[in-house]
């Protein structure tokens, strides 16, 4: 459970109360002592005979808001009428839509629009199909693609229940990089299906981002489209972590006096992300890295490891460490978690090196408490946004992706990935950079340019 509230679990409840102004008070009294925060109190009606009050408060998680609801039902003189979750309203008829961005009030834009005129506008594409991108949405759209089998820490909900969560990714490539993005659930998890699908929508995208599906089968779906399609692939659970982690850690070790090549890299998770994170540490760099699953530590003379761990253990793990996470981090310098909620026991901490750095960026819950970790840890990092130093993809993906249709690119190459960590780290400027403050936020308008700028290769 989550030690601090947080607007994921923000509430407003219509209270009927007596017509006492004093209710009021009591009621934010109420909800403070149980452990919430009012936001907002709005007086909907007032009668002779009763008041009703809106109360917006915030709370840990679901069962805290329920005991927030009860707090404030059992006040003398206070009805709880309804109770509204404001992220499902959010949410009610979708968080996207399509608009025009041409006038279609007379014939005579019809006929532009539409038909006939736009019969000549396809003739000249038939006959120069270079031109797609320039005369068409494509040049400016990406499609947002998942099989629903790995989506956030919720694991296989499957294609509709993902649904929210790449509208919620559409509508951040728009806010951030104004590119239209589409959500792309596909009903099927076989490989496949899955690339002979994205194959054909293809034509009419100017690339694809890949989301929430699972490893192994993730690493097939990109590298074959990589090879068949002409337009960028990006699986952003791999790539887009990977460049923020990259970012960060190298802020963090500026800040501890450390360089890449010199430290000790624990990485918890050999998923998808763990995966990239890895390969772009090494590209990057990074002289020593260590891999912990649930197999123990990766190490390349353990002949039972599944294919794709036993290919990542070849590159790791020069010391053939063996064991579990406590002894990987014995004598380590950094932690990086993409792992599960709670496998680091703080206990463990101290055996790590001076200056340490603890990046726990599971999420909903990370791999420790990182009010916890920063009793031992120099610098702390969580996937959360209720803590500094929030490592969130959304740094990456929307200028990542604005940079290689500007480009008109048609792949993503690994020198593109280390550029893009760059810009975002050198965001920070040098008398800005303290341990809680690492990685730029997002919403940090310079982010987007100065990474679109690193992937297109044009200077701002």
């Amino acid at each position: 459970m989550s030690s601090v509230t947080t607007s994921s679990y923000s509430i407003t409840m219509r209270l009927h109360t007596d017509p006492d102004p004093r209710v009021v008070g009591t009621v934010a009294t109420a909800i403070g002592d149980a452990g919430g925060i009012v936001t907002a109190m709005d007086m909907a009606e007032s009668r002779h005979d009763r008041l009703v009050v809106d109360v917006t408060c915030s709370a840990r998680d679901a069962d805290h808001s329920h005991a927030l609801v009860e707090a404030v039902e059992a006040l003398s003189g206070v009805e709880v009428y309804k109770v509204s979750d404001r992220t499902f309203l959010l949410h009610i008829g979708g968080k996207i839509e399509v608009t025009s961005k041409v006038p279609l009030r007379t014939r005579d834009d019809l006929s532009m629009a539409y038909t006939p005129g736009v019969g000549r506008v396809s003739a000249a594409l038939a006959r120069n199909p270079d031109d797609v991108p320039r005369l068409t949405v494509k040049g400016n759209s990406v499609a947002v693609v998942t099989d629903g089998s790995a989506v956030l820490g919720l694991g296989n909900i499957g294609p509709g229940a993902a649904l929210p969560v790449m509208e919620g990714k559409a509508a951040l490539f728009k806010r951030f990089a104004d590119i239209n993005a589409w959500p792309i659930c596909l009903d099927t998890q076989d490989t496949d299906e899955i690339v002979r699908t994205v194959e054909l929508i293809a034509p009419g995208f100017g690339g694809i981002n890949l989301e929430d599906i699972a490893a192994p089968r993730c690493f097939e779906v990109e590298e074959r489209l990589r090879k068949s399609l002409d337009i960028p692939v990006f699986h952003d659970d791999q790539h887009g972590t990977a460049i923020v982690v990259l970012a960060a850690l190298t802020n963090a070790l500026r800040c501890v006096g450390k360089a890449l090549p010199d430290v000790r890299i624990v990485v918890a998770g050999a998923g998808a992300a763990g995966s990239a994170i890895v390969a772009l540490l090494l590209a990057a760099g990074a002289g020593e890295v260590v891999v912990w699953d649930r197999e123990g530590l990766l190490s390349r003379d353990d002949d039972a490891l599944p294919p794709a761990k036993a290919r990542l253990a070849a590159k790791t793990n020069q010391n053939l460490l063996r064991g579990g996470l406590a002894e990987g981090l014995d004598g380590a310098d950094v932690f990086i978690g993409v792992s599960a909620p709670n496998v680091l026991d703080p206990a463990w901490l101290p055996a790590m090196n001076e200056g340490s750095i603890v990046f726990a960026l599971a999420n909903p819950d990370p791999e420790i408490d990182p009010i916890e970790a920063a009793e031992h840890a120099a610098i702390v990092a969580s996937g959360r946004s209720d803590y500094p130093n929030q490592i969130n993809n959304v740094l990456a993906f929307p200028g990542v992706f604005r940079g290689l249709l500007d480009a008109r690119a048609s792949d993503i190459t690994l020198d593109m990935l280390l550029r893009a960590a760059q810009a975002i780290a050198d965001v920070v400027k040098p008398d800005e950079l303290n341990p809680s403050f690492i990685i730029p936020s997002v919403f940090n308008a310079e982010v987007p340019k100065a990474v679109a700028a690193a992937i297109s290769g044009r200077r701002e």
